[in-house]
């Protein structure tokens, strides 16, 4: 799959802007236009894709705190084309998991969940992942809620499935805290390995 560094990107923009206004000076607006189109074109790009693919690459090679500055480096996520705005919010979720801060990870993965996700694949991973949160708690009433939620989809990952009967289990021996508290990391590794396939390629 073809892909375009992001800096590369970035360089890409500048030169066709400034590289426009240069010829426009120099020999008018005549061919300083094909510049203007080349930023103008780059430009709508790193707007509606933002950094999600650039980012999900360092994430596949474990290299979180490197991933979560790539995708800070997303303009602005409301911009974004609705599916890799949900990809944003679910990477930033990802983060702050990692971090153990819960409370900003639940609020990420509650905007992911009110977008357009690809499938049911990758809302049974934001849906588990929540749950996973709950049960750390202990707060089972609202775990069971997230979790028979991801457990009505269609999930087709044999991987996916395979967390879910183990949540499955941690939830019928509520006393196992060790098994629902150790699918954290899982579940959260799990949501990048997943929607890796569907994530759309930065242009």
């Amino acid at each position: 799959m073809f892909t375009i560094n992001i800096y590369i990107k970035f360089a890409l923009i500048a030169l066709g802007f400034i590289g426009g206004i240069i010829l426009t000076f120099v020999i008018g607006f005549g061919y300083s236009w094909i510049f203007f189109l080349i930023g103008i074109i780059f430009l709508i790009s790193y707007l509606l894709l933002g950094t999600i693919q650039s980012a999900s690459e360092k994430m596949q090679t474990m290299d979180f705190e490197g991933a979560e500055k790539r995708l800070d480096l997303t303009l602005s996520p409301k911009l974004l084309y609705v599916t890799n705005r949900a990809f944003y919010y679910i990477l930033k979720g990802s983060f702050a998991a990692q971090r153990k801060d819960n409370t900003a990870a639940e609020g990420f993965f509650n905007q992911a969940l009110a977008l357009k996700l690809p499938s049911d694949n990758e809302k049974a991973m934001v849906l588990l992942q929540m749950a996973v949160m709950q049960s750390q708690k202990n707060n089972w009433t609202s775990a069971r809620n997230y979790f028979y939620q991801a457990k009505k989809l269609k999930v087709t990952e044999p991987q996916i499935k395979d967390q879910i009967k183990q949540f499955e289990t941690a939830f019928e021996n509520r006393g196992q805290m060790k098994v629902a508290q150790s699918m954290g990391m899982k579940a959260n590794q799990m949501m990048t390995k997943g929607s890796k396939r569907r994530r759309p390629p930065m242009r």
